[in-house]
């Protein structure tokens, strides 16, 4: 049987769950990545993974049991708090911790974490680091050459674009191009943060603290490496992170800027975590999307996952899990025609990612409508409000559910 050529380009969640999936089935692939090795990027704080999407690919990736070792339920605690401070939904004691897991079923692990898990799963000397794409060239032949800053590589049947945001296998596809958010984000960081800053942990709690305010939002996040990442938003032009007059250089007096003028009139405690206690790093950020419902003709050969695909901003919690359904649905696929490679391997390939981004357009066109409502409510006045509301409704239908089933004892 004619073994196909398959190129991912990107070793994020998405490309490497592909990979996984598809040598965990017998079908070889290569990875190519721009980071230089595994740990030359910060990747990034939690994330949680959902029951029919992320969780459902591990599974079937069989890393189910590595990433329950390595989940952190505790994390799973909310607590959201308004502008003036005022705290108005708590999960920080164990019980409302065990309540809030069953209810969302949605537990939590470091991006670094889960990234070590999968990167392992692979098999060895299928990622090539240090490699940066260039362009794709579509030969006559409708196989694939890869053109990269240092060298090409030659004749890929099916070329994976896992290569995020600004992805260079997309404008195969589609000419479409990530447009700005209307948000940027500082991301703040303190480290070894139950030693040094006990204050800003007490104050976050065991997982994540919410304030949501009209244009401008405040996150913090504890990470299990005993690090705390604080992620201050606010509605602006494209242009504020280099127009706004903050010398983001300067670190100590940007944060005590961006605390006094953008929010200034908050409780102090919010302004405490931006200007003195979240001190390890300062990254500005402007946030960027890809159209909500974008689709394309299928180009046999030729497909996309993750952040290539459907680039959403984070205020879902569902850019990993839609990754990671990705790549499992192009893995079903690619498994179901293995046995059609050698009587007809470039209409089987063509086959299968057409049978993949069908219903990956329907799931990425609800989950950045989802994410598009998600900004919305982050950045406004009565976003706490309405998130309270849901926790309440939530809670309410767990309580009844645990009575029906006492009383059916």
């Amino acid at each position: 049987m004619p073994a196909p050529r398959i190129a991912i380009i990107g070793a994020g969640p998405g490309g490497l769950t592909l990979a996984r999936l598809l040598q965990h089935n017998g079908i070889q692939c290569t990875i190519f990545e721009l980071d230089q090795e595994r740990s030359s990027r910060n990747q990034g704080g939690m994330v949680d993974l959902h029951a029919g999407t992320g969780q459902l690919a591990l599974r079937e990736a069989g890393l189910w049991t590595e990433f329950e070792k390595n989940a952190r339920p505790e994390a799973e605690a909310m607590k959201l708090i308004k502008s003036d401070g005022t705290v108005i939904w708590d999960e920080n004691d164990m019980e409302s911790v065990k309540t809030s897991q069953v209810s969302r079923d949605r537990p939590e692990i470091d991006r670094a974490v889960l990234r070590d898990i999968l990167l392992d799963s692979i098999q060895p000397g299928s990622i090539q680091w240090n490699r940066k794409l260039v362009r794709v060239e579509p030969l006559e032949d409708h196989t694939f050459n890869l053109h990269f800053t240092d060298s090409s590589e030659h004749g890929f049947d099916l070329v994976v674009g896992a290569d995020g945001a600004w992805s260079k296998v997309r404008p195969l596809l589609t000419d479409r191009e990530p447009f700005y958010s209307g948000i940027s984000i500082i991301e703040l960081e303190a480290k070894e943060a139950s030693v040094n800053k006990p204050w800003l942990s007490n104050f976050t709690g065991l997982g994540s603290c919410f304030m949501f305010d009209e244009g401008r939002a405040l996150i913090c996040q504890q990470n299990g490496n005993d690090t705390i990442r604080v992620y201050a938003g606010v509605r602006q032009s494209e242009t504020w992170i280099k127009e706004c007059g903050i010398d983001w250089e300067q670190q100590d007096l940007a944060r005590k800027n961006l605390a006094e003028l953008y929010f200034g009139d908050c409780h102090e405690d919010l302004k405490r975590v931006i200007a003195h206690e979240a001190t390890d790093g300062l990254i500005p950020r402007p946030l960027y999307m890809l159209p909500v419902g974008l689709i394309w003709e299928p180009r046999p050969g030729v497909t996309l996952l993750g952040d290539a695909a459907h680039l959403m901003t984070p205020f879902a919690g569902v850019g990993v899990n839609i990754a990671l359904a990705d790549a499992l649905d192009l893995a079903r696929a690619l498994v179901k025609r293995k046995g059609a490679f050698e009587s007809d391997l470039q209409g089987a390939i063509g086959d299968a990612t057409k049978e993949y981004e069908g219903p990956m357009f329907e799931r990425s066109k609800e989950n950045m409508e989802k994410t598009s409502t998600g900004l919305q409510l982050h950045f406004s006045a009565d976003g706490i409000d309405h998130r309270v509301k849901r926790l309440r409704a939530r809670a309410k239908h767990i309580e009844e559910r645990a009575r029906a089933a006492q009383q059916s004892g």
